[in-house]
């Protein structure tokens, strides 16, 4: 890709395009990634810097055109003011890595299991229940970003969705 931009060589978006730019030589201008975005080349070149946020749409449009849907996820737990707080950044590693995270975390389901069915059965968590259930939600937490992780790898290499 041309020249680097060393005032954006960390910039999620930058690399984002530099990356896609392996695959399509097209994203090697800014110009011609601005237009296949559908974004003005100067806004491109404000987001790339860190001068202004990408709007979720631009972003969407970029994950899209780059082949990346990692930065949705990666918007959405950073800059997003609702997904701070509730969306939990992943990260996509080689797909034999992500299996193997997916099936250790699911490891222990039979044991979460009983006993959420054990703390649920009269219908109110006690207090000496609270370590339990707080051990199950870390647990769904585990299940729920290694599960991300493999949609996340899905879709980018084999064209899920």
């Amino acid at each position: 890709m041309g020249k680097k931009a060393t005032k954006a060589a960390d910039n999620i978006y930058y690399l984002a395009r530099s990356e896609a730019a392996e695959q399509n030589p097209d994203f090697s201008s800014r110009e011609k990634a601005a237009e296949i975005i559908g974004i003005d080349r100067t806004r491109l070149a404000r987001i790339e810097l860190d001068i202004i946020a990408p709007y979720p749409e631009e972003v969407k449009a970029m994950a899209s055109a780059y082949n990346m849907p990692e930065l949705c996820n990666t918007y959405c737990a950073r800059e997003c003011p609702i997904g701070k707080n509730s969306v939990r950044e992943v990260s996509i590693d080689d797909f034999d890595r992500l299996a193997l995270k997916v099936l250790g975390s699911l490891k222990d389901i039979d044991s979460l299991r009983a006993s959420l069915i054990a703390i649920s059965e009269d219908g109110v968590i006690e207090e000496n229940e609270r370590p339990a259930f707080q051990k199950i939600l870390d647990s769904l937490e585990k299940i729920s970003t290694n599960a991300k992780a493999l949609q996340l790898w899905a879709i980018k290499n084999i064209r899920m969705r």
